[in-house]
């Protein structure tokens, strides 16, 4: 009997493992069959990050990003579904595959590098100081005895923390933490904080949209310059391999150019 008992119990875990190898649930496995079976990917996004991935006044979820991904996915025949998530998490959230990449405004970096693979730059950005006008902040310099604001789990704070020689010598103390942007430009414009360290794209298209974009200082510092690019788990390289092709197509037959324009005015291929 409990012989049978065992050997019940070695073929089910037996089973189980193999159905974790050859699923989703396999962190092991690139999952581009799964994905090109299946017909469908999961990608996760910050839904306040304008203009790359951002929720409309209709609540619709739109942006550079959004448009971007889709048709990179169009060539396939695979529909991308989004997934708004903590920032914060976004690296725990590919690694338990509860989404199949990250792509939102991503910065690539080393520290990053080390555990995601990430698709080839499709867009630069830089980290900028905003002040109030008012302020009479114009330099890094001059942050010097004020409060900084900036998003947890950032490229900003990344670049704060990474490259202190830039600004974080300045500041009195640690940056004050938002879970989102908006919630640190509410606390910019009321006075809570004094500048606010952010993605240029972002800065620049939300106080443009405001109509505010005269009532601030948008500095720039020494940050090195980043690139945007497509974080995703370090065995999905034929995942990856497929998304480059797709963007080089796009880049070749102007369709990256008409979405590019459609959020920014202009072509941002680097």
């Amino acid at each position: 009997m409990k012989r049978a008992i065992l050997s019940l119990f070695c073929c089910l875990f037996g089973a189980f493992l193999v159905g974790c190898s050859n699923g989703k649930n396999s962190s092991q496995t690139d999952q581009w069959s799964r994905i090109k079976e299946e017909k469908k990917i999961v990608i996760g996004v910050d839904d306040t990050f304008v203009p790359m991935g951002f929720r409309d006044k209709s609540k619709r979820l739109v942006g550079f990003d959004i448009d971007l991904a889709r048709a990179v996915f169009k060539k396939y025949g695979i529909a991308a579904e989004f997934k708004s998530i903590d920032w914060d998490m976004k690296e725990q959230e590919l690694g338990n595959q509860t989404i199949d990449l990250i792509w939102n405004g991503y910065s690539k970096n080393k520290q990053r590098e080390k555990v995601q693979l990430f698709s080839k730059t499709y867009m630069k950005n830089d980290q900028i100081l905003v002040t109030k006008k008012e302020s009479n902040i114009t330099s890094f310099a001059q942050i010097k005895g004020h409060k900084l604001g900036t998003q947890r789990g950032s490229a900003s704070f990344d670049v704060f923390t990474d490259q202190p020689e830039v600004l974080k010598q300045y500041i009195k103390g640690e940056p004050v933490l938002y879970e989102n942007f908006n919630e640190a430009f509410l606390d910019l414009k009321a006075g809570r904080i004094d500048g606010l360290l952010i993605d240029n794209v972002y800065a620049n298209y939300y106080l443009k949209q405001a109509g505010e974009i005269a009532k601030f200082n948008l500095t720039k510092g020494n940050f090195k310059n980043e690139d945007f690019a497509v974080g995703a788990r370090k065995t999905d390289k034929q995942l990856v391999s497929n998304i480059n092709k797709a963007l080089d197509s796009l880049n070749k037959t102007g369709e990256f150019q008409k979405i590019s324009k459609k959020w920014f005015g202009k072509d941002v291929w680097p």
